[in-house]
C-alpha cells in the first residue's frame, strides 16, 4: 500500500519525453522539405542536359542508321542514357529514402556486338525515354516549387519592400483590384496573408511535386524483367 501510494503521489513523467520529442520532431520535416525542394530545383538543369543528350543522340543515330554510322552513335547515346538514369536513381533514392527496385545488369561488350546488345536492351530504351518524358514535368515542378516558395517569402515580407512599388491611378495593387480600396493597410495585410498561405502549404505542394517526379522515374527506370 505504501509503494502504491508513493507511485500515485509521484508527479507524472511522460511530459518530459513529450517535450523533448516536440522539440526534435520538426527537424526531420524541415530536412525533408529542404531535400525535396533541392531535388526539384536541381532537376531542371540536370534534366535539360539529359534531354539534350537524349534527343540529339537519338535523332542523329536514327537518321544515320541506314548507312550503319548511326548504330555506334545510337549505342553511345544509350550508354549515356544509362549513366544519366543511374544518376537519377541515386537522386530518387536520396530524396525518398528508399532505393529503386533492383534491375538486371546490362549486357556488356565492345564493337559491333556490344552496340547491338545495347540497342536490343529494352531497359536502355526506357532509360533513354526518361529524360525526354521527364523534362516537361521538370519544367513544371521547378517553376511551381520556385514560385511557391520564393513567392511566399516575398509576400510575407511585402511590408518591407512594397514602398518601392509605383503608386498612382494607373498602378493598382492586387488588394485594390480585389477589394476596390487603395488603403495601404489593406494592401499590406492582404499580401502578407497570401504569403502566409503559400508558406503554410509549401511543404505538401513540394511533396506532391516530388512524388509525381519520382513516380515517373520509378516507372521508367526500373527493370520490369527483374
Amino acid at each position: 500500500m505504501t509503494e502504491t501510494a508513493s507511485r500515485l503521489a509521484a508527479p507524472p513523467t511522460p511530459l518530459a519525453p513529450l517535450a523533448s520529442v516536440a522539440s526534435v520532431a520538426p527537424a526531420p520535416g524541415a530536412r525533408r522539405f529542404r531535400c525535396e525542394l533541392g531535388y526539384l530545383l536541381s532537376g531542371l538543369p540536370l534534366g535539360l542536359a539529359a534531354f539534350t543528350v537524349a534527343v540529339t543522340g537519338a535523332a542523329l543515330g536514327v537518321s544515320t542508321l541506314v548507312v550503319w554510322v548511326g548504330l555506334p552513335i545510337l549505342a553511345a547515346t544509350l550508354r549515356a542514357a544509362r549513366a544519366l538514369a543511374d544518376r537519377e536513381r541515386r537522386r530518387v533514392a536520396a530524396v525518398t529514402g528508399r532505393p529503386l527496385p533492383p534491375y538486371r545488369p546490362r549486357p556488356s561488350g565492345t564493337g559491333g556486338t556490344g552496340a547491338l546488345r545495347a540497342v536490343r536492351d529494352p531497359q536502355s530504351w526506357r532509360d533513354l525515354a526518361h529524360p525526354v518524358l521527364a523534362f516537361p514535368l521538370q519544367v513544371v515542378t521547378f517553376s511551381v516549387a520556385l514560385t511557391w516558395t520564393l513567392g511566399g517569402i516575398g509576400e510575407l515580407l511585402y511590408a518591407t519592400w512594397s514602398w518601392s512599388l509605383p503608386r498612382g491611378e494607373d498602378n493598382q495593387g492586387l488588394a485594390e483590384l480585389v477589394f476596390g480600396t487603395s488603403s495601404r493597410a489593406v494592401d499590406i495585410g492582404f499580401n502578407t496573408a497570401i504569403g502566409v498561405v503559400l508558406l503554410a502549404t509549401a511543404a505538401p505542394v513540394v511533396r506532391a511535386l516530388t512524388t509525381a517526379q519520382t513516380r515517373l522515374a520509378t516507372t521508367l527506370l526500373t527493370d520490369r524483367a527483374a
